[in-house]
């Protein structure tokens, strides 16, 4: 009898339980917070990385909880959460701590432009908004295909470098891989980019200069790029890019943001600098 008293209030509970998802999100990184935007969820939202800038609204309008590896467990707490949102292994020992004070968190590690549609398609379904999340990736996905398929008419594609972090040097992630491919360029590390951790991405400068590429995007996760100190590497004075004086900065928040910066803004700004191949750019 009891056990047939505690199904009937399991039953009751679930009955009356919220399909409307998580009311108080707390997101350590910009994309789910530029997702729950664009979504039109953003009064869920409670708190934010520091390193959010897109959209210029949530910076004015939400508290700054974290930074990126790291995060201010007892604010997070003290806003109530019912989920924190997180982003790759890099804060992993963050989601440990927050895991710890018994809060609910969700960590994703999307590296590829497909995962990148699935998580968008995943806050969506969080939110009771799966429908408009799908639209929001078939929007992305048509414009990408059309995007690709201008930029497989082009009879150059450029060899293309991009450096995600200088010391030790790192090249680009898979979806940054994607997008230059994407763009109507070629990936000098196309495979390399497929590493899950940013050790299987390391590379040297004698491995860039055997590829010898014609351009060199840089995007060192935050920090400015220094251009000097990248023309002054000796193994690589050499390659086509630096002799050529074709490195180019492309903003941190536009393309190592794995959601909505990278397919649009991000996106446009490869094409940008890829069909300008075989221009002079003069010096950047």
């Amino acid at each position: 009898m009891d056990e047939e008293v505690e199904s009937q209030k399991a039953t009751r509970g679930l009955a009356g339980a919220s399909l409307e998802g998580p009311r108080r999100i707390v997101c350590l990184t910009e994309e789910p917070t530029e997702i729950l935007y664009a979504l039109g969820e953003q009064d869920r939202i409670v708190g934010i990385s520091a390193y959010t800038v897109r959209p210029p609204e949530a910076k004015r309008d939400k508290p700054i909880v974290s930074a990126f590896v790291g995060g201010h467990v007892s604010k997070i707490k003290a806003l109530e959460p019912d989920l924190v949102i997180g982003f790759s292994d890099i804060q992993a020992d963050l989601a440990k701590e927050l895991i710890a004070e018994n809060l609910q968190v969700l960590i994703f590690n999307q590296r590829s432009l497909a995962e990148i549609a699935s998580v968008i398609v995943d806050l969506g379904s969080l939110v009771a908004k799966r429908d408009e999340a799908v639209r929001l990736v078939d929007e992305y996905r048509r414009r990408i295909d059309g995007i690709a398929e201008a930029s497989a008419k082009r009879s150059v594609r450029p060899r293309v470098y991009f450096e995600e972090w200088d010391d030790p040097m790192i090249c680009g992630i898979q979806w940054v891989s994607e997008l230059i491919e994407i763009a109507g360029g070629d990936d000098v590390f196309r495979e390399r980019a497929r590493g899950k951790l940013a050790k299987d991405r390391f590379v040297d400068e004698a491995q860039v200069a055997a590829t010898d590429p014609q351009i060199m995007l840089a995007s060192w996760c935050g920090k400015p790029l220094d251009a000097d100190s990248v023309y002054a590497r000796e193994t690589m004075g050499g390659v086509e890019a630096l002799r050529e004086r074709r490195l180019v900065e492309v903003p941190a928040e536009i393309i190592l943001q794995p959601g909505p910066a990278c397919l649009g803004d991000g996106l446009d700004r490869l094409v940008e600098i890829i069909s300008g191949f075989g221009e002079d750019p003069g010096p950047r």
